[in-house]
């Protein structure tokens, strides 16, 4: 796509790659490029360097943003740490992380707020969304949950640490976030700078984080970059979602700069300590506070700056860059990746084309087989006198209640186009009738958690258990619990599904079926109206509900 005029946000922008793709886009003169990093002085002095860039055209507008995205507005600018330190944070955190996607979790996420407010036309993460995540330490988290239960004394601030410590739940939720916010903010493009989680090497992978090879942290980083990946390749295949790609870079990456001065890690100096005396080994692995001093110092040394990565000494990166080993790649060939498949010229590296290409799909063999399906399957209920119609182990419940009410209107009108011009108030009343007089029908729907919501609309039938239930504090007279699983009988349920009878006649009728071409689907041509409860759930979960697939 046009990268000129266009407004770019880059997620994960003041980073190593972060900054070498912002470099990369200043000669196509976006409109705005937007630089968000986790805190405001590195946002505004990545946005100060890029100023100076030679490339940089005056037309092109730079702009700092800051904070978590991966918490609510609220406290984006807060460490982690304090957020599950205070009782009333920590609780919002849970309560956004594991309550549904509503307006108001949206609105109150840093990430949703961020995108309604750039509204971005194109979305560069270069988030290392895996490590953010997975280096949360979920093992410690639960090796204290669990000390606190043997003894009885468990709190509420344990439990709640633990569950704001679950990767998948957060990576879920940052997901839904991503999507729907980009949807909102008219977003037409998202890049993911992803990671293997080891550098492209294998379990074997000697550089780990504890003695244990390879670290369980380590194996949660890489488990969950393959989830996020997996999770993009299906919003690729979203209806009126942004084109998604992903490049995953399989090598370390540097470098940054190359300099002498104080080695820091985490942000903060290391302190220089020195031994006063030797002690016995029992002793010295204690606390041994007599045995050691601080010096006063702290440590300098000659040192490669790998960005996220910290700082590494020169035999450290000779080591993990050898041959053979994790070798390395720099953020500007991976900025000229980015750029080129934004401007959509392939590069070989998008790895959600490259699952596209990979995956096995619908075949034309299992579409003539599916044909031998159908008809074996309704020869059968004929020889045995019944219509099996759901048995609710696909789902939704919307899913049987469709098909119900689909199979009462089969056996109350002859076709679709009876059922397009049907009397709602008569067809309320025949079908309660209906309801009422065929035990088998009605022992069917209630026996797999479907209740019935009479014509009046006041009265319910049930069996032993329901689907679908009022959440604590909804009403029972929310629309949404019968459109979600009851089958309902009133007239208005029925007058929409004669309004959707003329839209599925429409499309057949309108467009003169297969002999104006193979440009629609044909599935209710006029010469086939019969009511077939299937083909009119999937026409109501394909064009009603948006839930169609994109891609073959």
């Amino acid at each position: 796509m046009q990268i000129r005029d266009r407004n770019i946000l880059i997620l994960g922008g003041t980073g190593l790659v972060g900054m070498a793709v912002a470099r990369e886009f200043l000669p196509h003169e976006p409109a705005a490029l937007v630089i968000s990093g986790l805190g405001r002085e590195e946002a505004e002095a990545a946005v100060a360097e890029l100023a100076t860039d030679p490339r940089r055209r005056e037309m092109t507008v730079l702009e700092a943003e800051w904070g978590d995205i991966f918490l609510p507005d609220s406290m984006k600018e807060r460490r982690r740490a304090e957020v599950l330190g205070d009782a009333a944070l920590r609780g919002r955190l849970v309560d956004d992380v594991y309550g549904e996607l509503s307006d108001d979790v949206l609105t109150r996420s840093a990430l949703g707020r961020l995108l309604q407010r750039r509204r971005p036309d194109i979305v560069i993460d270069c988030i290392n969304t895996a490590t953010a995540i997975a280096y949360q330490n979920i093992f410690e988290s639960v090796d204290g949950l669990r000390a606190e239960a043997a003894t009885g004394s468990a709190s509420m601030e344990s439990v709640e640490r633990a569950l704001a410590t679950l990767y998948m739940p957060q990576l879920i939720r940052h997901v839904q976030i991503l999507l729907e916010g980009m949807r909102r903010a008219g977003s037409s493009f998202y890049l993911k700078v992803g990671t293997s989680g080891t550098g492209g090497m294998g379990l074997n992978v000697p550089f780990t984080h504890s003695e244990e090879r390879p670290s369980r942290m380590l194996l949660a980083k890489a488990g969950l970059a393959g989830a996020h990946t997996l999770l993009l390749f299906l919003m690729a295949r979203t209806p009126d979602a942004p084109a998604v790609k992903e490049i995953k870079p399989t090598a370390a990456v540097s470098w940054k700069r190359l300099a002498f001065g104080e080695v820091r890690r985490g942000g903060r100096p290391i302190a220089c300590f020195d031994a006063t005396r030797p002690v016995p080994v029992d002793e010295a692995l204690g606390a041994a506070h007599a045995a050691f001093e601080p010096t006063g110092e702290t440590l300098h040394g000659v040192w490669l700056d790998a960005g996220e990565n910290g700082v590494f000494s020169l035999a450290e990166f000779e080591t993990l860059t050898a041959l053979g080993l994790m070798e390395y790649i720099t953020p500007e060939e991976i900025a000229r990746d980015v750029v080129r498949e934004v401007l959509g010229r392939p590069t070989g590296r998008d790895v959600v084309s490259a699952l596209d290409g990979a995956t096995s799909g619908p075949t034309y063999r299992a579409g003539v087989l599916r044909q031998t399906a159908l008809e074996r399957m309704a020869a059968l209920e004929r020889e045995h006198d019944v219509q099996s119609i759901a048995f609710e182990m696909l789902g939704p419940p919307r899913l049987s209640k469709l098909l119900f009410e689909g199979a009462i209107l089969a056996r109350l009108h002859t076709d679709l186009d009876a059922l397009a011009t049907l009397d709602a108030d008569a067809t309320a009343a025949r079908a309660e009738k209906l309801v009422r007089e065929n035990a088998d029908l009605r022992v069917r729907i209630l026996s797999i958690g479907l209740p019935i919501l009479l014509a009046d609309g006041e009265r319910m039938l049930r069996g032993e258990t329901i689907k679908v239930v009022p959440a604590p504090r909804q009403s029972p007279r929310d629309p949404r619990l019968a459109e979600s699983g009851w089958v309902d009988l009133r007239p208005a349920n029925w007058r929409k599904w004669s309004e959707r009878a003329r839209a599925m006649l429409g499309r057949g009728v309108n467009e003169r079926g297969a002999d104006s071409g193979s440009r629609q689907g044909l599935e209710f041509e006029a010469a086939d109206a019969a009511i077939r409860p299937g083909r009119m759930a999937a026409w109501v979960f394909r064009e009603e509900d948006h839930g169609g697939r994109d891609k073959r």
